[in-house]
């Protein structure tokens, strides 16, 4: 699943621990996360959001993700 996970991360300069460590997951989880190898968990996904300030669509790039499913 595609993701703005590792960009939104890198703008709030934080390492993968340390965003791992505020979400309560391991560092294992956010690296799977960012190369879109694991889906999230609804919870997992709207902590990882409210931490970066945005919301959970534009996050995972879920309305793209929508679009492309349907055609």
């Amino acid at each position: 699943m595609p993701n703005l996970v590792k960009q939104y991360r890198k703008e709030k300069k934080m390492t993968q621990r340390e965003v791992a460590e505020k979400v309560r997951v391991t560092e294992r989880t956010i690296i799977s996360v960012e190369k879109g190898k694991y889906k999230p968990s609804i919870v997992l996904a709207y902590k990882l959001a409210k931490l970066f300030g945005t919301d959970i669509e534009t996050l995972f790039c879920l309305e793209e993700f929508v679009e492309n499913e349907e055609e």
